[in-house]
């Protein structure tokens, strides 16, 4: 039987303040804003480079800005569903190697030029020639125009996830070469907005795109702006200057909730925070050794003191919203036995841990994870590095724990478990051929209770040989001007403005 997905129409994709979002309160009061003006944000992730397809630049950044500005096959809406975006349907071969996608009619670029399925082609290969994050999801798959509206996938291997693993695949027109960046400086968009200027790391302003398949935006511009300080972001939301902010610290909402004229609400993310651990340092070889680094840190309570709103501890290297999750047992805080522990093995407790992370927000909580080593006579540097910087070394493994708030694609365990953590993704310095053995057969396995197993049992493998540590399961906090309605409070800090509008416009 094949594989097939049922598709509603394309009113989905505009799901406004999703109900899935966990309220925390709102203000009250307002002065008005006039409807059509602009939009200003500012959330969690540096932009420094739009070209989707690109290793260099942050890819979070990439991603908050490519969703605004390029189209996808499908999407995820707010639960995570997958919808409709540049394709109407899609559909499998019984066996899932071959999936066939199905354009709307009448597409266009904001330049007026017709997508076709050409383009698709052309972008999927751009990706792959480039090699950026990606493209491990595409092992071993092609894509051929099988006419003007159709593009045709074809894996090695039965790929049922393939659709999911599809929301990272952005649309270009065909004949971008992969080193463009002149090219993205005013790249030709299939999204809902056009890039009118860009200040990496900086600045990213957009209009309306009026050829975006889904009607033109209604706000005149979207600018999404970088603001580091904390402190500065909220002043200019405070005045008006910025209408929506997002990952605001916990201890900031209780103030924000009885501001007048703010909104505050929270999603539930389908991130983690992950703790890799280098397993080619060799120090950090032995799993017992990890282990030990995991229960010397007392996550819970730190959790409690820096996230009492937004963060809950994790039981699973993937976020509960994602498919192929399952709990695992629990890493108890014994920091008697961490000690003795790594005294057993020979650790080198006077050679410092090099612990990378890119984005300030998160330095409380890594502080507080440094610290709880110290008193076990554990040091570690803490290392904040810009982001283009803290992605190359990375790819690069140059670090000894690395952290990120890690996010799942689609919402599926492939994009996530079956790309990051086999030998090949040389992404933590792990290798375990019977790991690379269970992800294999669930990225093959067509039936999704078999899948959902085999991904648990890949779990248990990740999670008890402490590839890394996952303490924290997130929620994404927002907070904006009562004036802006109709955007998506997505999971992950990758809000749709596709349908925004000021004062109920």
């Amino acid at each position: 039987m094949s594989i097939t997905t049922s598709l509603r129409a394309a009113g989905l994709l505009a799901i406004v303040l999703t109900v899935s979002a966990c309220s925390i309160g709102s203000g009250g009061g307002a002065g008005q804003t006039a409807a059509g003006q602009a939009i200003v944000a500012s959330g969690t992730f540096v932009i420094d480079n739009i070209d989707p397809g690109s290793a260099q630049g942050g890819s979070a950044g990439k991603e908050l800005a490519g969703q605004q500005i390029y189209g996808r096959l499908a999407k995820p809406d707010a639960s995570g569903k997958l919808v409709p975006d540049l394709a109407e349907a899609w559909k499998s071969s019984a066996d899932a190697k071959s999936w066939d996608f199905t354009l709307r009619g009448g597409l266009k670029f904001s330049d007026g030029s017709p997508l076709t399925a050409e383009d698709v082609v052309a972008s999927f290969d751009r990706l792959i020639q480039i090699n950026g994050p990606y493209a491990a999801n595409y092992k071993g798959v092609t894509a051929k125009a099988s006419s003007d509206i159709t593009v045709t996938f074809t894996a090695q291997a039965p790929d049922p996830a393939l659709p999911s693993k599809l929301t990272t695949l952005f649309v270009l027109p065909s004949g971008v070469p992969a080193d463009a960046a002149t090219y993205f400086a005013k790249p030709v968009a299939s999204g809902p907005f056009m890039v009118e200027s860009f200040k990496p790391s900086s600045e990213l302003k957009m209009v309306p795109n009026p050829n975006y398949w889904g009607g033109t935006p209604k706000v005149t511009s979207l600018t999404i702006r970088s603001i580091p300080d904390m402190a500065a972001k909220l002043a200019a939301l405070k005045t008006g200057e910025v209408d929506v902010v997002w990952g605001v610290p916990d201890d900031q909402i209780p103030a924000l909730q009885s501001g007048t004229g703010l909104k505050v609400e929270a999603v539930p993310s389908n991130g983690n925070f992950t703790m890799w651990f280098n397993s080619g340092t060799p120090s950090l070889k032995e799993a017992k050794v990890r282990k030990a680094l995991w229960q010397a840190v007392d996550f819970q309570t730190i959790i409690k003191q820096l996230y009492p709103v937004t963060g809950q501890p994790a039981d699973s290297p993937l976020a509960p919203t994602v498919f192929g999750y399952a709990p695992q047992t629990p890493i108890a805080h014994d920091p008697g036995a961490a000690k003795k522990a790594l005294e057993e093995a020979g650790y080198p407790f006077d050679k410092p841990l090099r612990l990378q992370f890119g984005q300030a927000q998160f330095k409380p909580f890594l502080q507080a994870v440094v610290s709880s080593w110290a008193k076990i006579g554990v040091k570690a540097d803490l290392l904040q590095k810009e982001q283009a910087v803290f992605i190359e070394d990375l790819l690069a493994m140059k670090w000894d724990v690395n952290f990120q708030l890690l996010g799942t694609a689609g919402y599926d365990a492939a994009t996530n478990l079956g790309r990051l953590y086999p030998c090949a993704a040389k992404r933590t310095g792990y290798c375990n051929p019977d790991l690379d053995e269970l992800l294999a057969q669930a990225g093959s396995a067509t039936d999704q209770n078999e899948r959902k197993e085999l991904y648990a049992q890949a779990s248990k493998i990740i999670w008890e040989d402490a590839v890394g540590m996952f303490p924290m399961t997130s929620k994404v906090s927002y907070v904006w001007n009562e004036n802006v309605s109709g955007f998506t409070l997505d999971a992950l800090g990758y809000p749709d403005f596709s349908k925004a509008s000021e004062w109920g416009n």
